[in-house]
């Protein structure tokens, strides 16, 4: 077959450094676009983007030939220097160590789209970790509790 025909959808979540409220609603936006670009940089297509004070939520089309651990990479290390750069009194701020990824089909797309759009409204009913606990379980991911929380 000539040519690469690729669906590669990735629900990325990952929080702020001990899940400190740090994202301030008058910046996440800015965030966001900054998050967009540095996903574009690597050839991949920000499609959605929500989250809360202590974490976010971003829906990735990734191109094939770039590793989710790459991008990942690159967007938490770009966007923690452009919020200690652009954001006055957030210099001490810093991403948690780890990520989680989840792929997601075309046919889901919407959904998980207005799922990470909606994050205020959802975590009025739930906690970040009960969230992401039902992900890893959702997906199938077998995990030891004990050692997501560091």
């Amino acid at each position: 077959m000539a040519g690469r025909f690729v669906c590669n959808l990735i629900h990325l979540v990952w929080s702020t450094n001990g899940r400190r409220s740090w994202i301030a609603e008058t910046w996440e936006q800015d965030l966001y676009r900054y998050l967009g670009g540095i996903a574009k940089n690597k050839g991949a297509t920000l499609m959605a983007a929500g989250g809360m004070p202590d974490h976010l939520h971003l829906l990735i089309s990734m191109p094939p030939n770039v590793h989710i651990s790459e991008l990942v990479n690159a967007l938490k290390s770009n966007s923690s220097r452009w919020i200690h750069n652009e954001i006055t009194g957030m210099k001490i701020f810093r991403w948690q160590e780890g990520y989680g990824g989840f792929s997601v089909s075309r046919s889901n797309e919407k959904s998980v789209a207005d799922y990470i759009s909606n994050q205020k409204r959802h975590h009025q009913l739930r906690d970040f970790k009960s969230e992401f606990l039902q992900l890893l379980t959702r997906h199938g991911i077998e995990f030891d509790e004990k050692f997501i929380w560091k």
